[in-house]
């Protein structure tokens, strides 16, 4: 990444880094900048160029260039410059990750090492899967040759969200050059620095404007790539409520979309699953150690009545245990969150749960006004009990480390309530009786269901959303092949 440093003393330790567009380092068209800030303290690290229409229109111009040539370059060939990439990360993983620990506030051990670990293996396997870019034949007699090939879209608009920048960034690179599109990134405002480091890496070994990163605000920046005559697919990470306004951009133009979108999780605990090992697979699942701003996070628990109490002591145990601070502090699990407004959104929806008689807060609440952590933007792990289902709390996302407990007797009633939500993106069953569990998983109107485990996704799974989680599926080749290719029929009269 390309930076210099702010003329004022007073500015000293903030940088100026550039967008990547067609293999040059650049400010936006009209020299404008955007602060991007330190959620632990709330002091301002940097600035990145303040994207516009014109950016946008420079960026996609050069990747739709570039496409002519990268579309013709041997898959495999593709996936050998990709393992390249992968390599490159790897030698610069702990300067990645601090970056990315210091701009998200997710904590460096349990969070951001992790994720750009994972980013590096995302490079990997699709560097390795991209020769399998394989078509079909199709029998229609001796007389005639018919098969399908797997052709690249063109040029790909991708956003992302600021949660997981490097982890989902790499995601949406890998896949649209392994399979011989070309991308034009659109970083998330909060958290763009990492997705430039690693865009200077790409451009190592990827010719000029097969990859793209550029910065700037949703309405300013994403909207225009949006909504751009020459990009031809659009993969969005990020809210339900923006996620609509990209299916409507695509529906302008007839263009393919692939959305993974918000989610307001179960996470369904049995009676015979009352033991500690669940209660770490549960607090692992609702990603309280990213601060629950997961779209996978387990937010709603359910659990039966006969285990509601002696459940619920052991995870609020296990959360105060939890050491809240300074995400680059290697003894910290716990970061803060984003910035001021998804901070005032978390204390909002904690404020509704403490407005509800019925409720009981078992720990957390409200962020603490002095003292260490008063001075970013941390909040405590918070968990309601006694919650009704249909309960603000327990039917919007909130983003944040917020669990809502709520109690059960019927199976059935279980299912019902987990079913109960515009969402379906991720679930969580926890139960020793594997017929139970396979009834239970089966039932449920999620795209990702996990049985007694709370990890993230793994690569190679086909990963994504029901209902307003989303539509299309990433994170393998299948998915890839689904939504980063064209399939073309070529049929042959072998008799004329």
């Amino acid at each position: 990444m390309s930076t210099v440093t702010a003329e004022s003393s007073a500015r000293q330790a903030v940088q100026r880094a550039l967008m990547l567009v067609n293999g040059q380092w650049v400010q936006s068209a009209d020299g404008r900048f955007l602060s991007v800030e330190n959620p632990a303290n709330r002091r301002t690290i940097a600035e990145v160029p303040r994207g516009g229409a014109e950016d946008v229109d420079r960026a996609v111009r050069a990747a739709s260039d570039a496409f002519a040539g990268w579309k013709t370059v041997a898959p495999r060939e593709r996936g050998k410059l990709l393992l390249k990439i992968a390599g490159a990360m790897e030698a610069q993983t702990e300067a990645l990750a601090r970056l990315v620990a210091t701009e998200t506030g997710n904590a460096l051990r349990t969070q951001s090492r992790p994720e750009v670990r994972s980013a590096i293996d995302v490079f990997r396997y699709f560097g390795s899967v991209a020769g399998e870019l394989k078509g079909e034949t199709i029998p229609l007699g001796e007389a005639m040759l018919s098969y399908t090939r797997r052709e690249p879209i063109g040029v790909v608009g991708g956003i992302i969200p600021w949660n997981s920048p490097v982890a989902l960034g790499s995601l949406k690179i890998a896949m649209s050059i392994a399979a011989g599109n070309t991308l034009v990134l659109k970083a998330a405002e909060d958290a763009p620095l990492a997705v430039l480091e690693m865009g200077k890496i790409c451009q190592e070994f990827l010719p000029a404007g097969v990859v793209n990163v550029i910065t700037g605000y949703g309405e300013e920046c994403g909207a225009p790539l949006a909504q751009h005559p020459l990009v031809r697919k659009l993969t969005f990470t990020g809210s339900t409520e923006v996620g609509k306004l990209v299916m409507r951009a695509a529906a302008e133009r007839i263009v393919p979309v692939s959305l993974e979108l918000g989610g307001k999780s179960p996470a369904i605990v049995f009676p015979d699953a009352d033991d500690d090992r669940v209660v770490d697979g549960v607090i692992s699942g609702m990603r309280f150690t990213r601060q629950g701003q997961s779209c996978t996070a387990g937010s709603r628990l359910f659990l039966h009545q006969s285990i509601f109490d002696s459940f619920l002591e052991k995870v609020t145990v296990k959360l105060r245990a939890l050491k809240i601070g300074d995400p680059l502090d290697e003894a910290t699990d716990m970061g803060a969150i984003i910035n001021r407004k998804q901070f005032d959104r978390v204390c909002s929806f904690i404020e509704d749960g403490l407005s509800q008689k019925a409720a009981r807060l078992l720990s957390g609440g409200l962020p603490p006004r002095d003292g260490p952590l008063a001075a970013g933007y941390f909040v405590e792990p918070t968990v309601f009990a006694e919650v009704r289902n249909e309960w603000r709390i327990a039917r919007e996302e909130i983003f944040g480390p917020v669990m809502v407990a709520i109690p059960w007797t019927e199976e059935s009633d279980a299912i019902r309530m987990a079913n109960d939500s515009h969402y379906g993106l991720a679930a969580y069953v926890w139960t020793r009786d594997l017929g139970r569990a396979l009834r239970t998983a089966h039932a449920i109107e999620s795209g990702w269901v996990q049985v007694n485990q709370g990890l993230g996704q793994f690569l190679g799974q086909s990963y994504g959303g029901m209902k307003q989680s989303g539509i299309g599926r990433e994170y393998s080749l299948e998915g890839m092949l689904d939504s980063f290719t064209q399939r073309k029929n070529v049929t042959v009269n072998l008799q004329f």
